[in-house]
């Protein structure tokens, strides 16, 4: 592909490794995981320590909606508070990781993204990356969800990304399998395994078809139930899982992590393939 070619011009100051990069579908849950030192933010930093450290963090969040596919492409991306009604305290934090042009470009070449040059790092991202890399001295770029767009060109968008894998770029999906805030329950949020039966069975669905490679019927979620669209009211959430499930190669090892329900209606739950 021509495309492959220009992409040179960022990866051959890279080494190409004989083992490709881990690939994380990471639930983010509450902003609070931010600062908190939580089960799943140690977790997160316990990730961070396990896997190879990579030369580039990309990041698909849940919360980087837009019209057509976006990559941040500045030098130094801006922390994103993109939230209301939390302390104080989350508002001050700041990850000044830095970004990377060229990735940016290269990237944005393999799948006709456009540059973006005013978002920064969103909550998605940011709450879980500076637990795994605190010293904030690893690029971290972000590439938006197109809104207009269904979960079969998600997946075959994410297959493009391919070659980023074998180069030492690290690329995480940021959301939540199950994700219905109209349904938590707000009064058993400090019970970290309370999860109301649909929200626990599709979990387990989830996991199970994950696990098996049946990605066709992950991506045809609407299939799969009444508990599905329940758990998937909208599907911001849910689509940067299927940029990890087009990523995934058949040799990549599948392992989940913070396998927990919170506030009934959403679930931690996390993939590592690699």
């Amino acid at each position: 592909m021509t495309t492959l070619s220009a992409f040179r011009n960022f990866t051959d100051s890279l080494q190409e490794d004989d083992h490709l990069m881990p690939l994380l579908f990471i639930g983010h849950g509450s902003p609070m995981n931010g600062i908190e030192d939580t089960e799943f933010s140690r977790r997160w930093t316990q990730m961070g320590q396990e896997i190879p450290t990579p030369k580039a963090v990309l990041v698909i969040s849940a919360h980087w909606y837009t019209q057509g596919t976006k990559i941040t492409a500045m030098e130094h991306p801006k922390t994103i508070h993109d939230f209301g009604g939390f302390p104080k305290e989350l508002f001050a934090v700041q990850y000044p990781a830095p970004g990377n042009p060229d990735l940016a470009r290269e990237t944005a070449s393999l799948i006709h993204a456009s540059l973006d040059h005013d978002w920064g790092l969103d909550h998605g991202t940011w709450t879980v990356v500076r637990h795994m890399y605190p010293k904030a001295n690893i690029p971290v770029l972000q590439l938006s969800i197109d809104y207009s767009k269904g979960p079969q060109y998600h997946y075959d968008l994410a297959k493009e990304l391919y070659a980023l894998r074998r180069k030492g770029v690290l690329i995480i999906g940021s959301g939540n399998m199950v994700h219905n805030l109209r349904m938590v329950a707000w009064d058993r949020l400090d019970d970290k395994e309370y999860g109301y039966d649909w929200a626990l069975d599709i979990n387990n669905q989830f996991k199970h078809l994950i696990s098996s490679r049946e990605h066709k019927a992950l991506i045809n979620y609407t299939q799969l139930g009444k508990s599905a669209l329940l758990a998937i009211p909208t599907p911001d959430h849910y689509l940067p899982l299927m940029y990890t499930l087009g990523l995934q190669s058949a040799k990549d090892n599948i392992s989940f992590f913070n396998d927990k329900a919170v506030g009934g209606s959403l679930t931690m739950t996390s993939v590592k393939f690699g």
